[in-house]
C-alpha cells in the first residue's frame, strides 16, 4: 500500500496531481450504496406510484449526470472523458432498502473511483428527493468502492464483496 498522499505539494497545500507523463489505460470502478426507507415508500417506488414519477428512472439519469460532473464537485478530480456509466438498482424488501450499484469506465491516465462513488451518491440523493414528501426518515448508507480495475495500483476488490 502506498501511504503517500499525492494531493499535497511540498508546502503541504492541496494541488491537482500531475498526470502528464502517465500512459492511458482502461480503468473501471464499481461503487455501492444503499437507501433505507419505510415499507410503504419502497412499495410505491416499485409500483411507480410516487407523485413525482418514475423514481428509479430519474435516479438513474441523475447518477449518470453526477458521474459526468464529478470534477465540478470534487476540487482535485481531473475531468475525464467517461466511456461508460451505468447505474443498477436492487430492491431488498426484507430490509426496506434499495441497493445501488454504479459502474464508471474510461480509457485514461487517472482512475474513475470518484465518478462511480458520485454516481451512486447522486442516485441515492435523487431517490431521497423524490420521496421525501412521504418519508423524511430515509437513510443513505454504506457508500463505498467495491472494485477498481486498471492503473498503476492495479486491481482492488473490497473484502466481502457487496456483503456489507
Amino acid at each position: 500500500m502506498n501511504d503517500e498522499l499525492t494531493h499535497f505539494n511540498e508546502q503541504g497545500r492541496a494541488h491537482m496531481v500531475d498526470v502528464t507523463d502517465k500512459r492511458p489505460t482502461e480503468r473501471t470502478a464499481v461503487a455501492y450504496g444503499r437507501i433505507v426507507m419505510q415499507p410503504e415508500t419502497l412499495s410505491r417506488i416499485q409500483a411507480g406510484t410516487m407523485a413525482k414519477g418514475d423514481v428509479l428512472g430519474v435516479a438513474q439519469v441523475a447518477g449518470i449526470m453526477g458521474a459526468k460532473r464529478t470534477s465540478d464537485l470534487i476540487p482535485m478530480c481531473h475531468p475525464l472523458p467517461l466511456t461508460k456509466v451505468d447505474i443498477r438498482f436492487e430492491a431488498v424488501p426484507e430490509q426496506n432498502a434499495i441497493d445501488i450499484y454504479g459502474t464508471a469506465k474510461v480509457t485514461g491516465v487517472t482512475g474513475v473511483e470518484m465518478e462511480a462513488l458520485t454516481a451512486v451518491s447522486v442516485a441515492a440523493l435523487t431517490i431521497y428527493d423524490m420521496c421525501k414528501a412521504i418519508d423524511k426518515g430515509m437513510e443513505i448508507q454504506t457508500v463505498c468502492l467495491l472494485e477498481k480495475l486498471g492503473g498503476k495500483s492495479g486491481h482492488y476488490k473490497r473484502d466481502g464483496g457487496n456483503q456489507l
